[in-house]
């Protein structure tokens, strides 16, 4: 499916990047229907240079006439871009939020429009394995959803969710969750150089035993406990190295993770509504 009209980037960081990519990739957009605001200059002309896009310096100008707006910012400069969004928008532009923890509510007063998803995706989205959670407002349209669901599904995965709060909690496990996985890889990474392997080797065998696992995990669709189960023999290597996890709270240390970084989201909500 391609998108009609003007499709509008506010900020042109990481994020930004990984979903205009994989939209020109997938052919969702063309580009001369892009336009990306971007403060920096050498970030406007990599954009421009790199994916043939318009580039401006000015939010006002990037939004002009677009019929999608992608707000792709950090959430502590949003109180200086929604003045300059303020009323300048198409009354029914689709606007689609990917910052973390600022709500609606806030988004709906911001910018004085009422057709607006919040979305939660991850940094998996760069190589198009991402995963991403959204919403919308009532006023959106079976249209406007669609749109939204094509955009954001040209990252990776993406399913939609009838009430705000799931986003809070999507934040905290695949928002944040990536960064847990780095640091279990890292850790494995670590743990055979610890034993006797070079990095090099250490890091080959940890990224692989964590892809095939996991490919493993999909295709069969069984339970990782029925998986864990098939790989632990009575008395054997794998039973004394996941006494070791079970023992030092591997499993309760991850639900605290997961857990507090969905609090911080709601506490970055209610920060963003004050």
């Amino acid at each position: 499916m391609q998108l009609d009209g003007k499709i509008a980037f506010i900020g042109g960081g990481a994020m930004a990047e990984a979903i205009l990519k994989r939209l020109i990739a997938e052919a969702v957009v063309q580009r001369q229907q892009v336009h990306v605001s971007e403060p920096v200059t050498a970030r406007r002309d990599y954009l421009a240079g790199t994916y043939g896009v318009t580039v401006v310096d000015r939010n006002p100008l990037a939004v002009e006439d677009a019929r999608t707006v992608i707000l792709a910012v950090k959430p502590q400069v949003l109180d200086k871009v929604t003045p300059e969004l303020h009323g300048r928008l198409l009354p029914d532009a689709l606007v689609i939020s990917i910052m973390a923890g600022v709500r609606i509510s806030t988004l709906r007063a911001g910018l004085n429009h009422e057709c607006i998803v919040r979305s939660m995706p991850n940094t998996p989205a760069q190589v198009g394995a991402g995963m991403t959670v959204w919403t919308a407002t009532a006023a959106t349209t079976a249209a406007d959803k669609e749109n939204a669901q094509t955009i954001l599904a040209a990252m990776g995965d993406a399913f939609f969710v009838a009430e705000e709060h799931y986003i809070d909690m999507a934040t905290g496990l695949s928002g944040s969750g990536p960064a847990f996985v780095f640091l279990i890889v890292e850790a494995m990474i670590d743990a055979g150089v610890h034993i006797g392997f070079s990095r090099a080797q250490a890091e080959r065998m940890a990224i692989q035993t964590i892809e095939g696992s996991l490919a493993l995990m999909r295709e069969s669709g069984s339970h990782p406990a029925v998986l864990r189960n098939l790989v632990t023999s009575p008395a054997g290597t794998t039973a004394a190295g996941t006494l070791v996890l079970e023992r030092n709270g591997l499993r309760a240390t991850l639900i605290e993770a997961v857990s507090a970084a969905y609090l911080r989201s709601k506490e970055l909500g209610d920060l963003s509504e004050q």
